[in-house]
C-alpha cells in the first residue's frame, strides 16, 4: 500500500496516468481533471501513508481473524475511487476482494491495482474484477436507497455491509467569518456536489441573510461552463419558476427552502432553526439520513469543521460501522 501511495504521488502528471485520468473523463464526464486528481491526491495522502496506515492497524487484533475469505465488493461511482477504502479494508484483513467497479469508475482502479501487482506478483490473488459476483462469502455494497433494497434481496443472506443514500448537512450560526464560509464551499461543491460527504443541505437561524454565504462562493461560478453541471442548473431553475417557489439564485447554484436533505446537483436545500432546541430536533429527525454534520459550533454533536468533509481519514468509516471490525469478525 505504500509503494502504491509513493507511486501515485511520483507519477500522477506522468503521460500514462494523465491518459488514464482522461479515460476516465471520456467515461464519465463528471471525473474532470481536477477532481480526479484531488481524489488521488488525498488517496495517497491520506490512506497509503505509512505513518497513517500502522496507526489504523495498530486499532484492532488480527489474531482474531480465523481464516481467509473472498469478500464480494460492489462499489459506487458518484466520485473517482470512492470504493477504494473497501478495497483497502478488505485487503489489509487479508481476505480475495471480488470487486464489481460501477460503470461510472472502471478506469482507475483496475490501472491501480495492475500496477501493484507488477511490483508485486503475489498480490494479484488479492484483487478479481469482474462484472458479475458470485462465489463469495460476505459482501460489502454500495448505492442508493433503490440499489440497497435489491442488494438486501440478494445478498441478505450473506454477511454484509449494505449502504444505501446518506447526506451531509451544514449548521450555520450567523457568526461565520468568510474564510469559514470559503471552506463551507468546498464541502458543498467538490466533486460537484456528487460524494455523501458533500453538503447537500443547510440549517440557518430564522434570520438568517444569504448575502455573505453567496459571496464566500463565487469561485465556483466556473461550474456554469461544465455542460453536465449546468444542465441541471437550468432544469432545476426552469422546474422551480414554473412552479412558483421561492428560490435564491446567484446564477449557478440554487437554494431552495426544503425539508428534505437529499437536494439535486445544482440546488442547494436550506431550513431555518428558531433555537437549539429546535435544531437538535430537526438533526435527530433525519438521524439515519447524516453521513457528516459540519458546524462551527462546537456544542453540536459530532461534528466537523468546515472544508474537511472530503478528506477523510482511514478510520472515518462510512454510515460509522467499522469495515476493518466486520471483516475481522467474519467466523
Amino acid at each position: 500500500m505504500v509503494f502504491l501511495g509513493d507511486y501515485i504521488r511520483e507519477n500522477i502528471y506522468s503521460n500514462e496516468f494523465q491518459t488514464i485520468i482522461e479515460q476516465a473523463y471520456v467515461r464519465n464526464n463528471w471525473f474532470t481533471k481536477e477532481f480526479t486528481e484531488l481524489s488521488l491526491s488525498h488517496i495517497c495522502n491520506h490512506y497509503l501513508n505509512r505513518e497513517k496506515l500502522e496507526k489504523w492497524i495498530n486499532r484492532y487484533d488480527f489474531s482474531s481473524l480465523k481464516r481467509q475469505k473472498t469478500i464480494g465488493l460492489t462499489l459506487a461511482g458518484n466520485i473517482p475511487m470512492v470504493g477504494f477504502h473497501d478495497v483497502i479494508c478488505s485487503f489489509i484483513s487479508n481476505h480475495k476482494s471480488m470487486i464489481k467497479t460501477s460503470h461510472k469508475d472502471s478506469i482507475l482502479l483496475p490501472f491501480l491495482m495492475k500496477k501493484l501487482s507488477d511490483e508485486f506478483p503475489a498480490s494479484q490473488q488479492y484483487f478479481n474484477f469482474c462484472e458479475q459476483l458470485r462465489n463469495f462469502e460476505a459482501i460489502i455494497a454500495t448505492g442508493s436507497n433503490t440499489s440497497a433494497a435489491y442488494f438486501n434481496y440478494y445478498f441478505g443472506k450473506y454477511p454484509n455491509i449494505i449502504r444505501k443514500n446518506r447526506n451531509s448537512i451544514g449548521i450555520l450560526t450567523g457568526k461565520e467569518t468568510e474564510e469559514q464560509l470559503v471552506l463551507l464551499s468546498n464541502d458543498i461543491f467538490t466533486y460537484f456536489g456528487l460524494g455523501c460527504r458533500n453538503i447537500s443541505k443547510l440549517f440557518v437561524p430564522s434570520n438568517y441573510h444569504f448575502d455573505y454565504f453567496f459571496n464566500a462562493i463565487q469561485s465556483y461560478q466556473y461550474f456554469d461552463n461544465h455542460f453536465r453541471y449546468s444542465n441541471n442548473y437550468y432544469y432545476y431553475k426552469s422546474i422551480y419558476l414554473l412552479n412558483q417557489y421561492q428560490i435564491h439564485d446567484n446564477g449557478f447554484i440554487l437554494l431552495k427552502e426544503d425539508k428534505g436533505l437529499n437536494s439535486p446537483i445544482s440546488v442547494l436545500f436550506y431550513q431555518y432553526y428558531t433555537d437549539k432546541d429546535n435544531l437538535k430536533l430537526l438533526i435527530d429527525n433525519h438521524q439515519d439520513e447524516i453521513q457528516i454534520i459540519v458546524s462551527e459550533d462546537k456544542n453540536i454533536k459530532n461534528s466537523i469543521d468546515f472544508g474537511k468533509t472530503q478528506f477523510p481519514e482511514l478510520w472515518d468509516y462510512a454510515d460509522g460501522i467499522d469495515t476493518i471490525q466486520f471483516l475481522l469478525n467474519l467466523n
